[in-house]
């Protein structure tokens, strides 16, 4: 998965990329429910919440960029689901689909038009969700992996 994404973004000059950055104890884990078991539902203020088995905790090994990527003029770094109380899926705005990453802002200021997107997960999630007005954008076909939990 990471080679065809090395050798995508060796064909752009401009590159971004998003992190999952949770502190430990973030609310979409499993082990901040008693009783709850990875990929069981909850309600939350914001909506009903897949929850997920302890990834991405800021500060650890497994919230670290996958090394194996080559992407060393990328521009940008946008850290997502650092709120403890609200996920975050999209690199565009967090799970209760009122709090912004930056990155649309970031996009805009920079007079970005058209948006190529591809990713790795180290666990299950779901569906990125490419969304930004005004932006075009598409998902190679050859970095796309299907999920399922």
């Amino acid at each position: 998965m990471i080679a065809p994404i090395n050798r995508l973004a060796r064909l752009f000059r401009h590159v971004l990329l998003t992190q999952d950055w949770h502190p430990a104890g973030h609310t979409s884990f499993a082990s901040s429910h008693p009783g709850k078991v990875p990929f069981e539902t909850v309600q939350l203020a914001y909506g009903s919440q897949i929850l997920w088995p302890d990834h991405c905790v800021q500060g650890t090994i497994g919230a670290e960029i996958a090394r194996e990527l080559q992407i060393p003029h990328a521009q940008l770094v946008i850290r997502k689901g650092y709120d403890p109380a609200i996920d975050s899926y999209s690199g565009f705005i967090e799970a209760d689909r009122q709090t912004p990453t930056g990155l649309s802002g970031y996009l805009k200021e920079r007079g970005f038009r058209r948006l190529f997107c591809t990713g790795l997960r180290r666990i299950s999630a779901s569906p990125g969700r490419l969304s930004m007005r005004k932006t075009r954008g598409s998902i190679p076909s050859s970095s796309r992996t299907p999920v399922a939990p």
